[in-house]
């Protein structure tokens, strides 16, 4: 395989494109007065400097998460949710009506939505039985159009983690864009990929702030890749994407990673009891090994199973549309409280 070359997949009109320059990203100093931004110079009713744009590039919560992640703050994207890092991608790699990118079903279905929103054409190449990536029809369906590929480790609905080494197999020969989505990887025991940045010119790794840190609410999502990437992410922005009040919070956040690996470990915990619990029920025939936060479980009847349960005001996810989840429910593990409301409530079924 030739030598990586971005330039060769970003799409022209993006290589060209010169960014909106915000009153904010102008100036970085100790001003007094600012008359630059046409804000409201007399404040908010909320009283928290809320009359200001934020940090455009959120400087300061990069240097908590490059702290944390050990990463360079100029390797760090954060978008308004991981999708906003999905849609971007989508706009700098892919030409609407020309390109398609590689999906892995069962999996996220916000890649092929996106795909779908910037009319980019989507290969399906299903996991395996075992749920593992079939590299050997990945790379086959791979044509001269074909720009990135998204890998979600550990995947979404599943929960088990994809093989290592196909991924590294994945990076070494596939002409795009390598996507790892890491958004559960904090209940996992492998290692991120966000260490092998300076290897892989073609990865961009995503994590997000809405899972194992909490802060779904916020909508921090995480973007690390190489700074030719991270600066191609920056000019397709909006230039305000990260409001004021999720930066501040998750500046605050990150200041608490004890209690943040307190809760990991009492997620898993909880996890290991629920999959030990369900194997009790006549009606639940596969309880999947899971390195995330939830249980894919495959049931006799999930449309029914599901329905039970909503009676009972508990909310699961049906997933029995997917591929290879046929009577599958995805299980997301609760407090203990509530994942034994769960399991009683099970009890009751027939």
């Amino acid at each position: 395989m030739e030598k990586f070359d971005i330039d060769k997949i970003v799409r022209k009109n993006i290589e060209k494109l010169k960014p909106y320059s915000s009153a904010r990203s102008e100036y970085r100093g100790d001003a007094e007065v600012f008359l630059d931004a046409n804000e409201n110079a007399y404040g908010s009713p909320l009283d928290e400097n809320y009359n200001r744009y934020p940090d455009p590039l959120q400087w300061e919560l990069k240097k908590e998460l490059s702290r944390i992640k050990g990463v360079p703050p100029q390797n760090i994207f954060i978008g308004n949710g991981s999708d906003e890092v999905i849609d971007i991608a989508f706009r700098i790699f892919c030409k609407p009506g020309q390109d398609n990118v590689i999906v892995c079903p069962p999996t996220y279905g916000m890649y092929k939505v996106c795909a779908g929103i910037n009319d980019v054409e989507t290969k399906e190449v299903l996991l395996t039985e075992d749920f593992q990536l079939n590299v050997e029809g990945i790379l086959n369906a791979v044509d001269a159009n074909t720009k990135l590929l998204f890998i979600c480790s550990p995947n979404n609905p599943t929960g088990n983690d994809m093989n290592r080494m196909d991924i590294e197999l994945l990076l070494n020969n596939f002409p795009g864009i390598v996507i790892i989505d890491e958004a559960y990887i904090n209940f996992s025991r492998q290692k991120t990929f966000i260490q092998e940045l300076l290897e892989y010119e073609n990865l961009i790794v995503m994590q997000t702030l809405s899972k194992a840190w909490g802060l779904a609410a916020l909508r921090l999502g995480l973007g690390f890749a190489s700074e030719k990437i991270i600066d191609l992410f920056n000019r397709v922005k909006p230039p305000y994407n990260v409001n004021l009040s999720s930066q501040q919070l998750g500046i605050k956040a990150l200041a608490n990673i004890k209690e943040v690996n307190a809760n990991i470990i009492n997620t898993i915990q909880q996890r290991n009891w629920v999959h030990d619990q369900l194997q009790q029920f006549n009606f639940v025939q596969i309880i999947y090994t899971s390195d995330a936060n939830f249980i894919l479980v495959k049931v006799d009847n999930a449309d029914k199973l599901y329905q039970y349960l909503l009676l009972h005001r508990i909310i699961v996810r049906n997933r029995s549309k997917e591929p290879l989840c046929n009577n599958c429910i995805r299980i997301t593990i609760g407090t203990q409280q509530e994942n034994e409301k769960l399991i009683n409530t099970l009890k009751s079924y027939e």
